[in-house]
């Protein structure tokens, strides 16, 4: 199923294909902010190191094929798979979105 995603969680998913971290980092707002595996981060730069180090230790692949909208965040859940424990799983990210970038991210089970 392919859905329509907003502009800015199309850009974050699409950088986020390509594995470049700096592409990532640049989805987001200056001060963008990233929840994930209990940890925050905070900042381009935070944000950058994050995807560097899941990089590293992880390759995968992500197929968002729901969208929605949770305690006013938009939802997408995404089928991922690839060389971590638990794959495949379902995640769902919660985006707050500003303007064409993302403000904040959180990645739950």
């Amino acid at each position: 199923m392919t859905i329509q995603l907003p502009k800015a969680i199309q850009a974050y998913f699409e950088a986020d294909r390509t594995g470049s971290p700096d592409a990532v980092a640049a989805a987001f707002t200056e001060n963008g902010i990233v929840k994930d595996k209990g940890k925050t981060y905070h900042g381009r730069d935070a944000i950058r190191e994050w995807m560097v180090e899941a990089g590293q230790l992880y390759t995968y692949t992500v197929d968002p094929f729901f969208i929605g909208t949770e305690s006013g965040k938009t939802q997408v859940t995404a089928h991922v798979a690839g060389t971590f424990p638990g794959s495949p799983i379902d995640l769902r990210f919660f985006f707050v979105l500003a303007g064409d970038k993302v403000a904040e991210l959180e990645v739950t089970v």
